[in-house]
C-alpha cells in the first residue's frame, strides 16, 4: 500500500488486525467494537499525515490502536477507582450488566474454561508495556523488531519487556499453585 491509500483500502487491509489486536487486549467484544471504531476514527482524521518513511502503514495502525486499548483500558481503572456504583445486573432481566473475560476467543481452542480465563486475568493484570509485547509477539506474531518500531522502543527493550512479563505470569501462576 502505497502513501497515498484511501481510507478505505487501509480499512480493508487493517479491520481485522485492529479488531483482534483489540479483543486480545481487552478481552471484551463490545469493547474491542468501540476501540475497533475509535481507531478507524483516528486513522481517517489523520491518514493523511502519516509519514511512510518513518513508518509502515502497518506498524502505524498497530500503533493508533495499542494505544487505544491502553487509553480504554486506563478510563476503565480510573471509572472503578471513583467508586462509581454500578448494578450488575440488567435492569430489565437478570442478566450479567458486563461480560466475563472472552474465553471462546477466534482462534483459542481451550479444554478448560476456567484456566483459560485464569491465564487470561493474569495478562490483565500485567503492566501495560509488558502486556502490548506479549499480546502483539504471542497473540499477532509480529516480529520483535515490528512490536519495538509499534512501540517505539528498541529491539532489546522489548526482549527485556517479553522476559519480565513471562516472569511475571509464572510467579503468579506459582503462588496460585502453592509453590
Amino acid at each position: 500500500m502505497n502513501s497515498n491509500s484511501s481510507f478505505e483500502e487501509v480499512y480493508d487491509a487493517y479491520k481485522k488486525l485492529v479488531y483482534n489486536l483489540a479483543l486480545n487486549y481487552v478481552q471484551n467484544y463490545r469493547d474491542a467494537e468501540d476501540i475497533t471504531q475509535e481507531v478507524f476514527i483516528k486513522i481517517y482524521q489523520q491518514l493523511s499525515t502519516h509519514d511512510s518513511s518513518l513508518s509502515s502503514l502497518k506498524t502505524w495502525v498497530c500503533k493508533v490502536t495499542i494505544h487505544q486499548c491502553i487509553d480504554a483500558a486506563r478510563a476503565k481503572r480510573t471509572k472503578k477507582r471513583l467508586g462509581f456504583v454500578v448494578s450488575l445486573f440488567k435492569k430489565d432481566s437478570n442478566e450479567p450488566e458486563f461480560d466475563e473475560v472472552v474465553s471462546t476467543h477466534p482462534g483459542i481452542a481451550a479444554e478448560d474454561k476456567e484456566q483459560l480465563n485464569s491465564l487470561l486475568k493474569l495478562i490483565n493484570e500485567l503492566p501495560d508495556n509488558q502486556k502490548t509485547v506479549l499480546l502483539l509477539l504471542k497473540s499477532e506474531d509480529l516480529t520483535q523488531r515490528e512490536v519495538a518500531a509499534i512501540m517505539e522502543i528498541s529491539v532489546k527493550a522489548v526482549e527485556s519487556l517479553l522476559q519480565r512479563a513471562k516472569n511475571t505470569l509464572q510467579k503468579k501462576l506459582d503462588a496460585r499453585e502453592g509453590f
